[in-house]
């Protein structure tokens, strides 16, 4: 049976659908409310459908089924078959390292021991934490308040009794009470295990409290030992409290998704970042990595309480936008942060990657559903950047618009977008060539251009009043500076200061004479330094060499960064932390370099020119002689033709006495040069 005569069997009911490839392989893994309707959208006219998208139903060649009971379920069943499968279209999670754990063993007398692995034997694991240095705090800090053993015995009652066992030397240290010598009782053993187990839960706030209680009512009860135990074990967890986590006013028990994306909308004023107008949203794990970014982290959510937009960087997550133009990105970089009584207890950061343009909705399904198969069962709070396509029983999705659940949502687009940034400045060190290509990939899909934009050329112009008029071109293959390609232009049909006509005239020549040498070697992509002014001169240059679907135009205005382009009313903004911001502005920055650097040559060969140059067959040492001779060009003029003719011959000497005489104003004042008054000058010296 032809793979579209199954899929109309399909049913309406929510499961989990599988393609298969001609050899039988899991190609791709979805979930669907309604299987039918979900699957036959991928089975439309090929049009209608993104390039990655049609390569992956031009490969499917057969296609299975699961119906269950819920939507929930399918997205759970979906996580399971893809972590089988690894199918190859599908949202790949990277976390790029296996996370530390902290463990509590499943004995009479548990151990609390830091790990990477989880064995399913048991035992209880809480993480995983995306840095180690703040899973060793933790463990730092049970330590002194908690004395539990750290050997590896394998301890029991009976051994106990029978005093098979020798104390250690942590005995000794009072670093462990000695439950192998029963000085420490299993009962007494299992309520400081019991109160680990709820300081690891995110539950520090309750026993504080309780802490609190015990102490006032053994003092009230003249027992001053156990009120001391508890006053110290207070000032312990107080320390901790403070010093470990970012509390929130709202007190509240929920989880927090983000992701950053690298796609672009299209807004009311011009296309801004994904990444900054919805997609950066969450509570971030970074500023919780360790104890010593807490503080920072509550400085930076008071500001972001303060000002949310400045805390963003970004428009914020209630602006309007385009909804017509969604994006559909095939990478994001995800956080998830835990809060327990208004307390991070846990965090992880993911890397989703994916080989079909996904909607943004799908990969944040995926990496909730991700979430749950780690860390269990989520809260029935969910704060979210925005919807997700999946509904979950018992659990309520929100997007918060004000108050305090807001202000940790601006906190967290920080740290979300830090963690995107940092993969991308990693992957610069390691694999320099797939950064570079990234970086060019990102401006083709700001720009909606067809193919990679390897060569890149850019212009500027530079002049003072009109003076000295020049310009520039400088030339980039493969994201880097080719300097050997580098041109400079003096400007020769436009006078006075008229940077629009200037780009024309020198757009049309540095294109017509490359049609006419190196026609193959037209770039991708020129930009123009300037705004729509200069743009619309450019592109008719442009028009008129008939090259306009050769390459794409644009302008890169200087006063917001904004990108100009042809024929479009609305600008471009490229998020200011992505590598194609950085790209752009590098071009232009070296063409503004390179075009300033000619024009000051230029002027300052300008500054030393004279009267004598002007005069055919005066040349440097001649100019020279006159002036050491003479003392000042005025000198020279007022001198006689026999006096000139002394120093240089009779013939010069007369074209050099009728063309200063020529040159004398009304005044009698002959132009010197500040090289000429200098010459002068050392002449007088002598």
């Amino acid at each position: 049976m032809d793979v579209r005569d199954k899929i109309a069997l399909f049913p309406h009911s929510p499961g989990v659908y599988r393609y298969y490839d001609s050899e039988g392989t899991v190609i791709y893994v979805g979930k669907a409310k309604d299987l039918h309707k979900r699957v036959a959208q991928y089975f439309v006219a090929p049009e209608r459908l993104n390039a990655k998208t049609r390569v992956l139903v031009s490969k499917i060649a057969d296609a299975q089924y699961s119906v269950v009971d819920s939507e929930a379920d399918a997205l759970l069943l979906e996580n399971n078959l893809i972590k089988q499968y690894k199918p190859r279209y599908n949202i790949l999670l990277k976390d790029s390292k296996t996370y530390p754990w902290i463990c509590v063993t499943n004995e009479p007398f548990p151990r609390v021991f830091l790990t990477r692995r989880v064995v399913k034997n048991g035992s209880l694991y809480f993480g995983p934490y995306s840095s180690a240095r703040h899973a060793y705090a933790l463990l730092e800090f049970f330590e002194p308040a908690y004395p539990l053993r750290s050997c590896k015995l394998k301890l029991d009652i009976e051994g106990v009794l029978r005093r098979k066992y020798r104390p250690c030397l942590d005995l000794h240290l009072g670093k462990c009470k000695g439950p192998c010598v029963g000085k420490y009782s299993q009962a007494e053993y299992a309520a400081d295990i019991a109160e680990i187990v709820r300081i690891l839960k995110g539950d520090t706030a309750g026993l504080i409290r309780e802490y609190t209680a015990r102490m006032q009512q053994a003092a009230a009860d003249l027992d001053f030992e156990t009120a001391q135990v508890c006053k110290e074990r207070l000032d312990i967890l107080s320390e901790h409290y403070s010093k470990s986590v970012i509390v929130a006013a709202c007190g509240a028990d929920l989880d927090v998704f983000c992701l950053d994306f690298d796609t672009y909308v299209v807004g009311d004023k011009g296309v801004v970042p994904e990444s900054g107008a919805s997609g950066a949203i969450s509570l971030a794990a970074e500023s919780m990595s360790s104890p010593d970014k807490a503080s920072r982290a509550i400085s930076l959510a008071a500001e972001s309480m303060s000002s949310p937009d400045k805390a963003s960087g970004a428009i914020p997550p209630t602006a309007e936008y385009n909804s017509s133009a969604k994006p559909t990105p095939s990478a994001a970089w995800g956080n998830f942060m835990r809060i327990r009584g208004g307390a991070v207890v846990q965090s992880l950061n993911l890397a989703l990657k994916s080989q079909i343009e996904e909607s943004r909705e799908a990969m944040l399904s995926a990496f909730i559903a991700e979430i749950e198969a780690q860390f269990g069962e989520l809260s029935k709070e969910v704060i979210v950047p925005f919807m997700p396509d999946v509904e979950i029983e018992g659990v309520e999705f929100k997007i918060p618009s004000r108050g305090d659940k807001l202000a940790l949502l601006e906190l967290s687009a920080k740290n979300a977008r830090e963690f995107h940034f940092n993969s991308l400045r990693q992957l610069e060190k390691t694999d320099p060539e797939q950064f570079k290509k990234q970086a060019l990939e990102e401006i083709r899909e700001a720009l909606g251009m067809k193919e990679l934009p390897m060569h890149i050329e850019c212009f500027d112009n530079s002049n003072i009043q009109g003076t000295n008029p020049v310009a520039s071109c400088v030339v980039f293959r493969g994201g880097m500076p080719s300097k050997k390609d580098y041109r400079k232009f003096k400007i020769k049909t436009v006078v006075g200061a008229n940077d629009y006509a200037s780009m024309k005239e020198v757009v049309n020549r540095r294109y017509s004479r490359m049609l006419a040498e190196t026609p193959d070697d037209l770039p991708q992509l020129v930009v123009i330094d300037g705004g729509k002014g200069q743009l619309g001169f450019a592109w008719q240059a442009v028009q008129e060499l008939g090259l306009e679907d050769k390459f794409m135009v644009v302008g890169l205005a200087k006063r917001l960064e904004e990108i100009v382009r042809v024929d479009d009313p609305y600008p471009l903004f490229l998020d200011r932390n992505s590598q194609a911001f950085r790209v752009i502005t590098h071009i232009r920055d070296e063409a503004h370099r390179f075009g300033i650097t000619f024009h000051r040559s230029l002027r300052s060969k300008s500054q030393i020119h004279s009267a004598l140059d002007e005069i055919p067959g005066v040349g440097e040492r001649t100019r020279e002689r006159l002036l050491l001779r003479f003392g000042s060009v005025a000198r020279i003029a007022a001198a006689s033709e026999s006096e000139l003719a002394a120093l240089v011959g009779p013939k010069l000497a007369s074209a050099i006495h009728e063309a200063l005489t020529n040159d004398m104003g009304d005044k009698g004042v002959v132009r010197e040069s500040g090289a000429s008054r200098a010459i002068s000058l050392a002449a007088k010296t002598k």
